[in-house]
């Protein structure tokens, strides 16, 4: 899966892989992995991403063509994002296995995000903008925009 914005994002700031990967203390490859789709950049990853350059998630996502400037630092709370998950569901009237088998997982699994169990995948958390429409990732994790 592959973040949409991720290099645009990047070359935007003027920086090379190399210095995502200094950054996160990764090789360059596992950047160039990210931003091609070969590999899936792990959620808290893309949060310290969007959070050391500003950027909102929604727009790193392609869910947004812009960058929202009033974007605020996001902090992963299970909790808050449990509660979400639970809530759009629900407005949306599915099924826990309903929502599973459309993001290509189990039941059982995708429970334990609804009850803060485990953090959602980034790939499942992609996944779930092909189910809801529209659909905020920054909203769903607890961003409040000012």
């Amino acid at each position: 899966m592959i973040i949409k914005n991720l290099r645009e994002s990047r070359e935007i700031l003027d920086i090379k892989q190399k210095d995502v990967a200094e950054l996160f203390s990764v090789n360059f490859t596992t950047v160039s992995g990210w931003e091609t789709g070969k590999d899936t950049i792990p959620l808290k990853r893309l949060i310290e991403y969007a959070n050391h350059f500003n950027y909102s998630l929604d727009y790193l996502f392609g869910i947004t063509r812009y960058n929202d400037s009033s974007y605020l630092p996001l902090e992963i709370n299970l909790d808050i994002i449990a509660k979400n998950l639970k809530l759009l569901r629900k407005q949306h009237k599915l099924t826990q296995e309903d929502v599973a088998s459309k993001i290509n997982t189990t039941q059982a699994s995708y429970a334990h995000y609804e009850n803060a169990v485990n953090l959602i995948p980034t790939t499942f958390l992609y996944n779930l903008t092909r189910i809801y429409k529209p659909f905020s990732i920054d909203s769903l994790l607890g961003n409040r925009i000012e």
